[in-house]
């Protein structure tokens, strides 16, 4: 190929790459280097990622608190409900050293091995009392039917003292606590109360995740009132770290010491 049709390749393809809307010089708390971030589209949340690890935001304000909370978290006993490939999922299944990894398939029996992962319903657990220092999931918690049984074997699972840290998105317009958008008969019928169900990325299923809860302001309220965690959320708008932007929640719940 000639040097001038090359160019205007190379020249057609700048065209179609969309320019950066946000970037900054930063630190990821992920794969702990020094990058820029960049944003190609004004939800940052989806879009703010880190060049290197190919982070997102909510992941890397779940690593910063993680870090903050329990640095010795690479020798604890962890458990991930659901993890993705990338960011602070594989970071955990590369560095924790009792790290456990879980995804739900409903037609294989719980509790066996499914290729990577475990197979556990978050709802009812087959893991042993108190089990594990630290529990994580990213964005799980809208997809459950049953939010208040998860807890509560959330809860179960972790040894007195033991944090589950997890996202999920908490609605600032929203005052109530829960407001349920879709319902599971015993027959496994699903119920969609809201005209136009909607869907997250899954990354075990090319259909999405079903959403069926959208949570608000009294979410700390009500998970307490769930399970007995004593409960709060960090909120962040931190450029050095990259984690801008809608939802960047993330909520502890920690088993008290004396449970």
């Amino acid at each position: 190929m000639r040097a001038q049709a090359k160019w205007e390749m190379f020249v057609g393809w700048l065209k179609k790459t969309p320019d950066p809307v946000y970037s900054s010089d930063g630190v990821c708390p992920i794969c702990e280097k020094a990058v820029v971030f960049t944003a190609t589209n004004a939800w940052f949340r989806d879009y703010l990622s880190c060049p290197s690890c190919r982070s997102v935001v909510r992941e890397r304000a779940l690593a910063l608190v993680l870090n903050e909370l329990r640095p010795n978290w690479r020798g604890l006993a962890i458990h991930e409900s659901s993890p993705g490939g990338n960011g602070i999922s594989a970071k955990l299944r590369r560095e924790g050293e009792r790290y456990v990894a879980s995804h739900y398939y409903p037609s294989q029996p719980m509790g066996t091995q499914v290729g990577a992962f475990r197979n556990e319903n978050l709802e009812a657990q087959t893991f042993e009392d108190a089990a594990f220092d630290i529990v994580v999931s990213l964005d799980v918690m809208e997809h459950l039917f049953h939010p208040d049984r998860a807890y509560a074997e959330i809860f179960r699972t972790l040894r007195p003292g033991g944090l589950y840290i997890h996202t999920f998105p908490i609605y600032k317009a929203q005052v109530e606590a829960a407001t349920r958008f879709a319902e599971l008969a015993d027959d496994g019928t699903v119920t969609h109360l809201v005209e136009t169900p909607e869907y997250h990325g899954n990354p075990i299923d090319k259909d999405g995740a079903l959403v069926t809860f959208h949570y608000g302001y009294n979410i700390t309220r009500q998970i307490a009132q769930w399970a007995p965690f004593d409960v709060r959320i960090t909120r962040f708008n931190d450029r050095t770290h990259g984690i801008l932007g809608e939802f960047t929640e993330v909520v502890i719940c920690t088993k008290p010491a004396a449970a």
